[in-house]
């Protein structure tokens, strides 16, 4: 690769000094002689005095303004095709070439000229001075380091101390960084201080710098300085002192090489290439410019391939240590790219350098800067978001025991917005990059209408979302304080699902609402939309009638309360236990065990048993030979032992039984009402178990329990005789039958 680099090297100097890179002539430069200029002058008047030159001289000119423009036609019509625009930038080019490379030679024997013309022992001498000024200089420079290295190792040990800390950590290798930074830019500063002094008042004239001591100055002043936010990127100064985290064997390495090219590079551009063009010729100098860019581009693009698999590694190592997965995707990205990314930086510098020699270093060196202080701040930045996500938020106690879901719905809403915020980080670092190496000019975009315009519409989306979001956190926080149980909520089915259909209510109207107002904000025309929902909503009211009518009665009978689940209700004409309760249907299990699931259009009447209390009524019959006030105490003293049952003591509301009295003469039987108070749904097995209690005590005190009776009849015959029936007693097995018209139980 060397042999190749430097014959490539060789060869792109010999196309330099041939010319192709565009200068200004040497005629151009040279002054005009006035006396061959007077006499030009008095000529042309003589010739314009004479009527026939003059005559001639005007249709000669004629004559060359027909001609031309000819040839700006022909040269039109080649130029609407592409092989004649590539014939005239051939042509422009190789006029070009010849007319700089004259150029080029011309100066470079004026500049052999010049040399030989000089004084060998006053070179000799400014040179020697000027050695002087350079030994002093990075002397001084050594010797300082030297001497600040005792505060280096402090400052290291001061950054060894935060990596087992987490709050402060951070801010302590920070500090350690900055303060070796500052302790770095001291020393520079000296150095700098002691070189200026020796040339201002030793060397040469005392109290005035010469141009190479001055420029020399400079640019050791500006290669120290890159040289230190080099050494604060790969910490030189000691191992706990850098940025860039890479172990010491990379360091070193990367130190190495990149101190070779800004030593290279800076005091070949800010101190050789001034002096050339100082004392020799700016054409000479521009090709110097040219060829030390093309000799650092070259270098840097050999070391980035023999880097490219070292740095893939590097960086996909780097994106297994982040906590993120952005991180972890960005790095394994730029682990892919990052050679191409570099390869692309280098062209650039080899393009801007070829084509605007003079203003290529300035443009590289403010792109540069304007990029890398973009990507930092947005490391940083970026960073610092990371570190909030990934902290979770927490509250009290009390706070979560009121609002369980309240701190699980933060740790979702909070790092989502902040995962935004990264976004928008990223588009304002680009957007930079592309103002560094765009003609997009990215303020002057954020001050023009259109900018104006994107910004804030930004910001009234970013807002609007904040702000519907916000009011989604305090509603389904407020929902989920009603439903907690444990704070006195809800805790029954009912309200339970009145709240979940408000909250989806208003997640509903929410989502609505704040899609429309983004898109009008955004500058969409919503009324069309509303026209076209309106349209569709009235099209499905009328396909959905029945639909409708369901949701609208199971609102009204939630919101009236009417049934709750686990309720023993008829409704639809089915009587039954409530299983499930929907905004639209009911689910009923009847006693059988079967489910019936009714729609709420379809539920007219409902009969709740579980509402405030019940009543057991019972109506009991006895015969006519008995006494009704005997009857009424049995029936009391039947309630006094319901009412000591351990089991339905608490089921029974009040101590007293409430008797009605007689109700009915029946046919067989007289009745007689009571009425036990019970709480709701509990009138059912309290019944049960007082017609228990009713049949034991009349039993025992002989009260007869009438049941129907029944009377034979035999039938007549035609003369309305009755046929005998012929009667057989039981036990009496020898008597003879009997024979009778007819039987009736007495």
């Amino acid at each position: 690769m060397t042999p190749l680099l430097t014959a490539f090297r060789a060869f792109v100097l010999a196309i330099v000094m041939g010319g192709i890179i565009p200068t200004h002539s040497l005629a151009a430069d040279q002054a005009p002689d006035p006396v061959a200029e007077q006499a030009g002058h008095q000529r042309l008047a003589d010739l314009l005095e004479d009527e026939a030159t003059r005559k001639a001289l005007i249709e000669q000119l004629r004559k060359l303004g027909e001609d031309q423009a000819a040839n700006v036609i022909a040269a039109d019509q080649g130029a609407q095709t592409v092989a004649g625009r590539i014939a005239g930038l051939t042509q422009q080019l190789a006029q070009d070439v010849i007319d700089e490379s004259l150029a080029a030679m011309s100066a470079l024997r004026a500049a052999w000229t010049q040399l030989r013309a000089a004084d060998p022992q006053a070179l000799l001498w400014v040179l020697g001075e000027f050695a002087v000024l350079v030994a002093v200089t990075l002397i001084a420079l050594r010797v300082l380091a030297a001497a600040a290295r005792p505060a280096f190792r402090a400052l290291d040990r001061y950054g060894a101390t935060a990596e087992g800390l987490r709050a402060l950590g951070w801010i302590r290798r920070t500090l350690a960084v900055v303060g070796a930074a500052l302790v770095d830019l001291v020393t520079i500063g000296l150095a700098w201080l002691a070189g200026y002094g020796i040339a201002l008042f030793m060397l040469g004239e005392q109290g005035s710098l010469r141009i190479q001591e001055s420029l020399f100055l400079n640019a050791f002043l500006a290669v120290e300085l890159i040289l230190l936010v080099l050494r604060m990127l790969l910490s030189q100064r000691g191992e706990h002192l850098g940025i860039l985290p890479m172990d010491v064997e990379n360091k070193a390495y990367w130190s190495a090489w990149a101190g070779r090219m800004v030593h290279f590079l800076g005091y070949g551009l800010m101190w050789l290439v001034p002096v050339i063009e100082h004392h020799l010729t700016p054409e000479l100098g521009r090709a110097v410019v040219v060829l030390l860019l093309l000799s650092g581009v070259l270098r840097a693009g050999v070391v980035v391939m023999q880097n490219r698999q070292r740095g893939r590694l590097a960086l996909e190592a780097l994106g297994e240590r982040m906590q993120t997965s952005f991180g972890r995707i960005s790095m394994t990205i730029g682990a892919r790219i990052w050679h191409v990314v570099a390869l692309v930086y280098l062209a650039a510098v080899l393009v801007t350098s070829v084509l605007y020699p003079e203003d290529a270093l300035p443009f590289m060196l403010r792109a540069t800067g304007q990029t890398l202080l973009a990507v930092l701040l947005g490391i940083a930045s970026a960073a610092l978001l990371t570190q909030v996500i990934l902290r979770r938020i927490s509250i009290g106690e009390d706070m979560r025991r009121k609002f369980p879901l309240l701190e699980a719905r933060l740790n979702a809403y909070v790092p989502t917005a902040l995962k935004a915020c990264r976004f928008v980080i990223l588009a304002v670092v680009l957007a930079f990059v592309a103002d560094a190496w765009t003609p997009f000019d990215f303020a002057a975009w954020v001050g023009s209408d259109a900018g104006g315009r994107f910004m804030g519409t930004t910001v009234s989306v970013a807002l609007i979302i904040a702000l519907a979001l916000v009011v989604w956190l305090v509603v389904a926080s407020w929902i989920e304080f009603r439903l907690n149980a444990e704070v006195g909520g809800a805790a029954n089915p009912r309200a339970r699902t009145l709240l979940t259909i408000f909250r989806n209510a208003v997640a509903i109207a929410l989502v609505v609402l704040t899609t429309m107002v983004v898109l009008a904000e955004i500058g969409i025309n919503i009324a069309p939309l509303l026209a076209g929902a309106g349209v569709l909503g009235l099209a499905i009211g009328f396909g959905a009638q029945k639909l409708v009518q369901d949701v609208i009665t199971g609102v009204f009978i939630q919101l009236e309360r009417a049934i709750d689940v686990g309720d023993t209700v008829t409704a639809g004409g089915v009587t039954g236990t409530v299983e499930r309760m929907t905004i639209r249907s009911l689910g009923l299990r009847d006693l059988s065990g079967t489910y019936h699931l009714l729609p709420f259009s379809s539920v007219d009447t409902v009969a709740n048993y579980n509402r405030d209390f019940a009543y057991h009524v019972g109506e009991y019959g006895i015969g006519y030979r008995e006494d009704t006030d005997e009857a009424v105490a049995h029936l009391r003293a039947a309630f006094d032992e319901l009412v000591h049952d351990p089991v339905l003591r608490d089921q029974i509301i009040g101590d007293e039984l409430e008797v009605h009295g007689v109700t009915a003469l029946a046919d067989s039987s007289v009745n007689i009402r009571v009425r036990i108070k019970t709480r709701a749904g509990s009138q059912f097995p309290v019944g049960r178990a007082y017609n228990r209690l009713v049949k034991r005590h009349f039993d025992a005190a002989g009260v007869e329990i009438p049941y129907p009776h029944m009377t034979l009849y035999f039938g007549e015959d035609k003369q309305g005789k009755a046929p005998p029936a012929h009667l057989k007693l039981v036990g009496d097995e020898e008597a003879a039958p009997v024979a009778v018209s007819g039987m009736r139980p007495a």
